[in-house]
């Protein structure tokens, strides 16, 4: 399927409703903004194979672009709106972008981009998205465009970049499909895979730049669902949302689970949840205890999976086979698992190690290929790895550990921080938590966390001691942190990810 065959068939079915404004964009109004756009991108000068950068809020105009980009061949790079106008520059000119396109409601974004030297980035022009009075806007000069496809219709493709978690930001470069685009493609066979259909109403409260929300909701309206987006994740107004639009689907990260298990629960049981029938979540391990949570409140609708941009590979798992094997993310359904130590050698069942997939979706990352390289396997080069550590059960059960590159070292012994983490944010009195290691003369590195409590008062260190002792009572006394320290915040991207790089960095000297 694709939007323009739903647009031919069911012309007033709903594409998308924005929660901040009530706007409804009908499946006939999706197709003909979506041409009207490519034919402006022509105009641009922007060819098939060209990069467009799309520095954008959750708006029905992100879908737009999204869709005029997928009929003409262009690669889009959504790119995060909380980033500098620095960090967004860098973007731009490594995707070798030809044109940038910032929403209106980025004003500042827009000015401080403008303000940049442009030949810096090869001279891509600025325009807005949704029709600003002060700048050069898209949507405008889209108007007088043909609302018919262009002649040179192809697929186009997505290059998203990384979170910037562990260095600078890279672009995930995947195969270039050809062909027509109106085919079944990745973002529609994962939401059929997630049984998603005409009949499905999918709530996005996550930002549309990153890449699984923007997949779903091409998904979603490959399908003929659909999409309603809000601004940004809020708990109680997601809640609203579901009832408000009778929501079945809604994709979230644990992140936002554990906001939603801290309203009262009067709030909780004051809205109408029947029409949810599937909550997906991904993006980061959800400690134990907050899945089961969800789960008790929800019911067995909760369905995990865990994978990457990159797609070289999906595992997934049902609640009720979670509940089975509490903390596994599932088996494969996409790519084949494979658990190695650091030569590339397959380890013993139990074991942890790094996680390759094989068989899956070949990727490179853009203008790095030292990068590209340390994601194969040395032995398999056709494994790669998103860098995460876990390991499989007997059964083929796949168990995430944490991040490669957050693992401490502390003499001799590995450790990671991730099971350190999960079992801290279920401390009553803590709302978040970040661990990592921090320099030590005699072990090379000792066990630090960082902690948001949930009252600023109980930043002590009588408290700290207190959670210390918490942790040394349910994990071994290597595992548990040797000194905490409290911030009022801890730095998470929109999507609800862990800074830790640039955290652990404070610690560390600059050498």
């Amino acid at each position: 399927m694709h939007p323009r065959l739903i647009a031919r068939d069911r012309p007033d079915a709903a594409a998308l409703i924005e929660c901040a404004t009530g706007r409804v964009v009908s499946y006939g109004a999706l197709e003909k903004r979506a041409n009207r756009l490519a034919h402006e991108l022509r105009a641009q000068g922007i060819r098939a194979g060209d990069r467009v950068a799309v520095i954008c809020d959750n708006r029905a105009e992100f879908m737009d672009v999204y869709w005029a980009a997928q009929r003409a061949g262009i690669i889009i790079v959504p790119v995060s709106t909380w980033l500098r106008a620095a960090e967004i520059d860098y973007i731009i000119r490594d995707s070798g972008a030809r044109l940038v396109l910032v929403s209106a409601r980025l004003r500042d974004t827009f000015g401080a981009l403008a303000a940049l030297d442009p030949f810096d980035r090869g001279s891509a022009p600025l325009l807005s998205i949704g029709l600003d009075p002060e700048w050069p806007d898209i949507v405008t000069l889209a108007a007088s465009q043909p609302d018919t496809p262009v002649a040179d219709e192809q697929i186009g493709g997505c290059m998203a970049y990384s979170s910037g978690t562990t260095g600078r930001p890279k672009g995930v470069v995947q195969e270039r499909r050809t062909g027509s685009p109106v085919q079944p493609g990745p973002q529609e066979q994962f939401a059929r895979f997630q049984q998603m259909d005409a009949e499905t109403v999918y709530l996005n409260p996550a930002p549309l730049y990153h890449a699984a929300p923007l997949g779903m909701a091409a998904g979603v309206q490959s399908v003929g669902g659909t999409v309603v987006i809000a601004p940004r994740f809020d708990a109680e107004a997601t809640l609203a949302a579901i009832e408000r639009y009778r929501v079945t689907v809604l994709q979230a990260v644990p992140t936002m689970f554990i906001r939603l298990l801290a309203l009262p629960q009067s709030v909780r049981d004051g809205y109408d949840l029947a029409s949810l029938r599937r909550v997906i979540h991904a993006g980061a391990p959800c400690p134990v205890p907050v899945k089961d949570a969800m789960i008790d409140w929800l019911g067995p609708m909760i369905e995990e999976y865990y994978g990457g941009s990159e797609g070289n590979g999906l595992v997934a798992i049902g609640s009720r086979e979670w509940r089975e094997r509490r903390g596994s993310v599932g088996r494969p359904v996409s790519g084949e698992v494979h658990i190695c130590d650091d030569r590339g050698r397959e380890v013993p069942v139990g074991t942890d190690g790094i996680i390759y997939f094989a068989g899956g979706q070949s990727f490179s990352y853009h203008n790095d290929a030292e990068k590209t390289a340390a994601s194969r396997n040395e032995l398999y080069p056709d494994w790669s790895t998103l860098g995460n550590i876990g390991h499989l059960d007997a059964n083929g059960y796949l168990f995430l550990t944490d991040r490669r590159d957050f693992t401490i070292i502390s003499g001799g012994v590995n450790i990671y921080p991730q099971e350190v983490e999960n079992l801290l944010v279920m401390h009553p009195e803590v709302t978040d938590a970040a661990v990592f290691g921090v320099p030590n003369a005699e072990l090379g590195e000792e066990v630090k966390a960082v902690i948001r409590p949930e009252d600023w008062a109980r930043a002590t260190p009588q408290f700290a001691e207190t959670l210390i002792a918490w942790c040394r009572a349910q994990l071994s006394a290597q595992k548990c942190p040797r000194s905490i320290d409290f911030r009022p915040d801890l730095p998470r991207t929109e999507s609800g990810k862990l800074l830790k790089k640039q955290l652990r960095a404070e610690y560390w000297p600059a050498a």
